[in-house]
């Protein structure tokens, strides 16, 4: 036989014909839909001015929702043309229109389930791709068996301990066990799933310490009980972001005599379980404050009779002659890349700078801060 007849898995049937053409059935697919309505002219959208017809299918869309709405005794969930709830559900806008019988998410369902329409998920709505941050007094979870451990043995404030099932008990997790025992905090054994859930993730070696939000003091209340001290004196941190510098500057406060340290609320750290362990234990002791601006605050300890002096590696103050040290002064410290900020730095009275004798740009903030403050009060023990 002529062809390829004799080759294995050859075609036994005959060979279907050539596939038939649309016939005209799909010519209107091909077709544009012509121009974008602008949102005056979309009976969806909530800028509708109301006065154009709607389309067919919009039309019979709403008059099926108000009929299952006047069945089941209701007021329907499409609002009035021209208003800013009409026709996607009354709660604001959803995608895919106002069907009857369809329910959005978190509502009642009915069949399938739109986003944000009537009845929806009450609270705040959140862009997508935008996550919702948690009150500034929620508790903060620290995880990690060294860092549990520290953070027991510093006294750390915590309200509970999460195990994970199944763990290997080894001598730290007998100790941190054994801590929040003695201290009655509560003790909870939850499965290693929902431990991650509630860490995002985080590697957290099967256990957790839930630690409850800080309890700032009043930036006012701070700086009114200072000035009553014979020789006041106080902390501001410029942008310090890393936790650990903000509990050892805290700490190093507590040590040398100062009266009240102060933050920005924004981009600088603020009290974590980090700062708590760090501190050993000083943030309970030393009253910390949350301000809104710190240039603000700075020029109001200025008013109240202040010396404001930032620590500045070109200062044109050297630490050791700094005569200021034995009246009321506030220290400012420099975050930990770029120091202090301008405005910060422009109202300081004076830039000190901290005397090094070798080739080291500049110290740490905590470093810097400890050193700057261990001088002030050994001028002010001296005389």
């Amino acid at each position: 036989m002529p062809g390829n007849s004799q080759r294995r898995g050859r075609r036994v049937t005959p060979k279907k014909g050539a596939a038939g053409g649309t016939g005209g059935k799909n010519r209107s697919s091909l077709t544009g839909k012509g121009r974008t309505l602008p949102a005056d002219e979309r009976p969806w959208h909530k800028g509708y001015s109301g006065t154009e017809k709607l389309p067919s299918k919009t039309a019979w869309k709403q008059q099926k929702e108000r009929r299952a709405a006047e069945a089941e005794g209701r007021a329907p969930k499409i609002g009035q043309p021209g208003s800013k709830d009409t026709t996607w559900g009354g709660g604001g806008r959803t995608r895919g229109g106002p069907t009857a019988g369809k329910a959005s998410r978190g509502g009642p369902a009915a069949g399938k389930a739109t986003r944000g329409g009537g009845g929806g998920r009450s609270g705040p709505r959140v862009s997508p791709g935008r996550k919702s941050h948690p009150p500034k007094d929620a508790p903060e979870l620290l995880v990690g068996r060294n860092p549990v451990v520290e953070a027991l043995r510093a006294n750390v404030p915590a309200t509970a301990l999460y195990i994970a099932q199944g763990i290997d008990v080894d001598e730290r997790v007998t100790e941190l066990v054994r801590a929040a025992g003695d201290r009655g905090i509560a003790i909870l054994e939850i499965s290693r799933a929902e431990l991650d859930r509630m860490t995002g993730g985080v590697l957290h070696q099967g256990v957790g310490l839930q630690v409850p939000g800080f309890a700032y003091e009043s930036f006012e209340d701070m700086l009114a009980a200072a000035v009553e001290q014979p020789a006041p004196l106080l902390v501001a941190l410029d942008g310090v972001t890393d936790p650990r510098n903000l509990g050892a500057v805290i700490r190093s406060a507590a040590a040398f005599g100062a009266h009240g340290v102060f933050v920005p609320e924004r981009r600088a750290a603020g009290i974590t379980a980090t700062a708590w362990r760090t501190s050993a234990g000083a943030a309970a002791r030393m009253p910390v404050s949350q301000v809104v601006n710190l240039t603000r605050a700075v020029k109001k300890c200025q008013a109240e009779g202040f010396v404001v002096v930032g620590l500045d590696a070109d200062g044109e103050v050297d630490l050791y002659d700094l005569e200021a040290s034995v009246g009321p002064l506030v220290v400012v410290v420099g975050s930990e890349g770029r120091g202090l900020s301008r405005l910060v730095g422009e109202t300081c009275d004076l830039r000190v700078s901290i005397p090094m004798h070798s080739d080291v740009e500049s110290l740490n903030a905590s470093v810097a801060a400890a050193v700057t403050l261990a001088e002030v009060a050994r001028r002010r023990v001296t005389g």
